[in-house]
């Protein structure tokens, strides 16, 4: 789930449609209400976004602050005009990445995971090697994987799961970080259950190209990727 704060309503909303189209949940707030919202929001809320869009608004740097306290996914300003300074003085306040709009959805998508890439590594132990390389490369910018080298055309919904399990590989995640990550925290009229419809379609699809099932489930408790 991706989080937009701008203080205008047309762009969060612009946003969230864009970012439906891809498949992938998010939800928007004015500033002042969003700086409520993150001093109260519960973990479980917080686990389940995967970027911050902060749009153009003069407590840009206040909400960064606020933000990096209580989250560590990435946080993402876009700017309606092009300007060194305020993009030296956004890097400074703890930002990570500025974009001049107007920007496509999944470009947010590719620099949001290159930051989470960068930020995961930096806390890796250096004594940690690598993973062999996989049979399966998800992008986690809206395009289908890749099972060695060929697409594996897949729902959208789908696809968005098994990027969240593949970026959280060998950490087992219950049905409702699942669902919270892929339908959003607000969501409404959705039932947790379909998450289970979702995997074991997207299983059978992976076992087919792969020869094994990448993915351990455990009634009651949840999923994991295994690769």
């Amino acid at each position: 789930m991706y989080f937009m704060v701008d203080p205008r309503e047309s762009v969060n909303a612009g946003y969230r449609a864009s970012f439906d189209r891809e498949g992938v949940s998010s939800f928007g707030l004015l500033p002042d209400e969003f700086l409520s919202w993150i001093e109260t929001a519960s973990q479980t809320d917080l686990d389940a976004i995967q970027g911050f869009l902060l749009g153009d608004f003069e407590d840009r740097a206040k909400c960064a602050t606020s933000i990096r306290r209580h989250s560590r996914a990435p946080i993402i300003a876009l700017a309606d005009l092009r300007s060194l300074e305020l993009t030296v003085q956004l890097l400074d306040a703890g930002i990570d990445d500025v974009l001049p709009k107007p920007v496509h959805v999944r470009e947010i998508l590719a620099r949001s995971e290159a930051i989470w890439r960068r930020v995961n590594g930096a806390l890796s132990s250096p004594a940690e090697t690598a993973p062999a390389p996989d049979r399966l490369r998800v992008f986690h910018d809206g395009r289908d994987p890749e099972i060695d080298g060929t697409p594996l055309c897949l729902p959208r919904r789908e696809r968005h799961i098994l990027e969240y399990l593949v970026r959280n590989r060998g950490r087992r995640l219950t049905k409702t970080q699942v669902f919270n990550v892929v339908y959003g925290v607000y969501s409404n009229g959705v039932e947790e259950s379909v998450i289970e419809g979702h995997v074991s379609k997207l299983r059978k699809k992976l076992t087919e190209r792969l020869g094994h099932d990448p993915i351990e489930a455990k009634r009651y408790m949840g999923y994991t990727y295994i690769g």
